[in-house]
């Protein structure tokens, strides 16, 4: 029985990054990254959206999956719009996406306004002295490539106030202003009836309502899915391109991108009544077989993962069967009670086990340690070998 990832199906079999690659002899398991799928969660978020243009949101390093293979995968599908946190993931996305539109959303930084204008981004300005700075900067040297204004509707992080918003109206209406994009966020997409929602619609639509001529753009991932009234010109999904449920009080309508496998380094019996791992709150109840794998919380495969005497943790595949982490999770290893696998499985040092994939998804896994999707895509780490498969050539 062959265990290992099948390399044949990778577009370039290298990862996004080659100063960063791991070779696959000395990584620890496999990251695969199905940028088609990318491509069509893209395009049913599109749809669903219609007629808002939808954008692309590939901010930390696109959820951890790869920002120039996944920005190119995106453009290939027709996106034209692209939102990043930081004006360093700015430059990774413009290297992929050269024509696109390209906003950073934590905004402008100071004394870095020549930077945006140098690579061709828009800051998402929420702060009147962001503004103050970016203006200045545009009256000095004539550039003109625009930024979004962000208005807080009840999220109180970045944003303007809505007084601060209003006061902006005389300029939207004297032309010239510069300002390609008007924004809010969602507190509370992903609960379909939480009152935060109306609250925060309505106010947006009644400011964005009087920057006449401005894009107007509110919904992430899971605010598409809350009504019509939420898309308005642009969306701005996320976290469901990459698979994560954008509806968790529904099914999933995304489809699954990220497929991890982690390598078995030993295979070991231990007798009824041993512990098992740190702090020896796991133990035997019979004689168990263990598959030790190369995995840790140092790789994105958190602690709270593991199990103990009272509380079953997450699962892994394992020659196609599902089996329960036993005992705590390591730094940079895990153990699997593989005891039950049927007789004809065999199971050897050197074969994969899957950690995401063939029926365990991100948020499954998430549910486990007590986080979100994001969150456990973010942090898959760096010992993986990523490898892409479909996508446009050169991905």
């Amino acid at each position: 029985m062959n265990l290992m990832p099948d390399s044949r199906t990778t577009s370039s079999g290298t990862p996004a990054d080659a100063d960063m690659a791991v070779t696959a002899d000395a990584a620890i398991g496999t990251l695969t990254v199905d940028l088609d799928a990318i491509a069509a969660n893209w395009r049913k978020l599109e749809k669903t959206a219609v007629p808002a243009e939808c954008a692309g949101v590939v901010k930390a390093n696109a959820y951890g999956c790869g920002a120039g293979p996944v920005a190119r995968a995106l453009a290939a599908a027709g996106c034209k719009t692209f939102f990043v946190a930081t004006l360093g993931e700015a430059r990774a996305v413009r290297a992929a996406a050269p024509s696109a539109d390209l906003y950073v959303l934590d905004g402008l930084f100071q004394n870095c306004s020549d930077a945006f204008a140098a690579i061709n981004c828009r800051p998402v300005i929420g702060d009147l002295n962001e503004l103050a700075e970016w203006d200045a900067f545009c009256r000095r040297t004539g550039w003109a490539g625009g930024a979004a204004i962000h208005i807080d509707t009840g999220m109180n992080r970045l944003g303007l106030a809505l007084d601060e918003a209003q006061a902006l109206i005389p300029r939207i209406v004297a032309g010239d202003h510069g300002i390609t994009l008007v924004m809010s966020h969602l507190a509370c997409a992903e609960t379909l009836h939480h009152p935060l929602n109306a609250r925060q619609v309505a106010a947006f639509r009644e400011i964005a309502g009087q920057f006449s001529g401005v894009p107007a753009s509110l919904a992430n991932s899971s605010g598409i899915f809350l009504g019509p009234q939420y898309p308005f010109d642009l969306v701005r999904p996320g976290a469901a391109l990459y698979g994560v449920n954008p509806t968790p009080e529904a099914d999933n309508p995304m489809r699954p991108v990220v497929e991890l496998k982690a390598r078995i380094v030993h295979i070991r019996m231990v007798d009824k009544g041993e512990s098992v791992g740190y702090g020896a709150t796991w133990t035997a109840r019979r004689p168990t077989r263990l598959a030790i794998v190369a995995a840790g919380y140092a790789d994105g495969y958190f602690r709270a993962g593991g199990s103990n005497d009272g509380t079953r943790g997450a699962d892994v595949v394992v020659a196609g069967t599902r089996c329960p982490v036993a005992g705590r999770i390591s730094m940079d290893l895990l153990a699997v009670d593989i005891t039950d696998l049927p007789s004809r499985a065999t199971v050897r040092r050197g074969h994969f086990v899957t950690l995401i994939g063939e029926g365990i998804t991100v948020d499954e896994l998430a549910h486990h340690f007590g986080t979100i999707g994001y969150e456990v895509l973010t942090s898959l780490g760096d010992r993986y070998n990523r490898i892409y498969k479909g996508g446009p050539a050169g991905s």
